[in-house]
């Protein structure tokens, strides 16, 4: 694998780089034709390639082979969050959870909310951003804001917690979760 990693959702069809890919691998790394490069499509797949054709807008890329990446734990693991009224926090914690291999995030409306609404373009872009960092290979889903209504009664396959910090007695996650289960 090489040391830059790109992203292409649809590489194993057309065998391309997206514009912005393309900019940064011939632009900013000044990658030429010949230059071994790794494409991932963010389902859990890399793609081991060399560049074909190097343009700034599009560049095609030869695959030479394919390595699909394992889960790094065999459960789900969504997160459900109320936004905060501070833009960079989202974006943040939504970073760092990329990162560490969380598979979607679902945003929600609580009664106290101040913010009604989030970047969803700008949210891809950072998850988008810290899978390549993190060197993974599955790009976590990100679904509209719901209601915390919505979110509590869509049925999920797995046991739901919710972190508060509220003065009552709390379980440490250690001694609920049981082992294998997925998680929200």
């Amino acid at each position: 694998m090489s040391d830059t990693l790109f992203y292409s959702p649809t590489i194993e069809q057309d065998r391309m780089l997206p514009e912005t890919e393309s900019h940064h691998c011939v632009k900013v790394l000044r990658k030429q034709p010949g230059d071994a490069i790794t494409v991932t499509d963010g389902q859990g797949v890399f793609y081991d390639c060399s560049l074909v054709d190097a343009h700034p807008k599009k560049c095609m890329v030869q695959i030479h082979g394919i390595l699909k990446q394992p889960k790094s734990w065999p459960i789900r693991l969504h997160v459900a969050f109320a936004p905060t009224k501070q833009m960079e926090r989202n974006e943040w914690f939504v970073e760092k959870a990329t990162e560490i291999g969380v598979d979607k995030f679902v945003p929600m409306r609580c009664g106290f909310s101040e913010r009604k609404d989030l970047k969803q373009e700008r949210l891809n872009k950072i998850m988008v951003s810290a899978m390549k960092q993190s060197k993974q290979a599955v790009l976590p889903q990100l679904t509209p804001i719901s209601s915390f209504e919505e979110v509590i009664l869509t049925p999920f396959d797995g046991r739901k917690f919710i972190a508060h910090c509220y003065e009552t007695e709390k379980q440490p996650l250690a001694q609920t979760y049981r082992k294998g289960e997925n998680v929200l």
